[in-house]
């Protein structure tokens, strides 16, 4: 059996352009969410490093090594655990308009966690094709910083 064929039961999967053309996607997911689904791979991967290390117990040195590289992982993840639930605190909380349930926003824009619907608090972003870049800062304007202009004024 084809894998494209084994896919195509999983609609979630799969993404359609502006053209109709079917092409596989990951399915996009709110930041609050990849961040956890991040955090989560740290800990599998932590403990099958632990893991591998167990089965290397004849080489000390290999078995230390694995054991200490899965603890970092599992302490790393706790730590982005701990980071992404501070920042969910915080969160926006909206009612998505597609399914009309309550989710959290990060940023400007952001995905609804439960359908991947494009949300916005933004009024100027309003209708436009989402992007995560709108979340990047806008670089300031290039004006005189207090010292120029106190310099400005000095020489005159």
């Amino acid at each position: 059996m084809r894998l494209n064929s084994f896919f195509s039961f999983f609609p979630l999967w799969y993404s359609w352009d502006r053209e109709g053309r079917k092409s596989a996607l990951k399915k996009k997911s709110s930041k609050i969410n990849r961040v956890r689904s991040f955090a989560f791979r740290l800990v599998i991967a932590g403990i099958l490093l632990m893991y591998i290390g167990l089965l290397l117990k004849d080489y000390p040195f290999l078995m230390v090594l694995f054991m200490l590289l899965g603890l970092l992982s599992v302490m790393g993840s706790t730590l982005v655990y701990l980071r992404i639930g501070l920042l969910s605190v915080q969160a926006e909380q909206v009612i998505c308009p597609s399914c009309g349930k309550r989710t959290k926003m990060l940023g400007r824009v952001d995905l609804c966690m439960f359908c991947g619907e494009a949300l916005t608090l933004d009024p100027e972003l309003e209708g436009k094709e989402f992007d995560e870049s709108y979340n990047k800062r806008r670089p300031k304007k290039a004006g005189k910083n207090a010292s120029e202009r106190e310099l400005e004024k000095s020489e005159t």
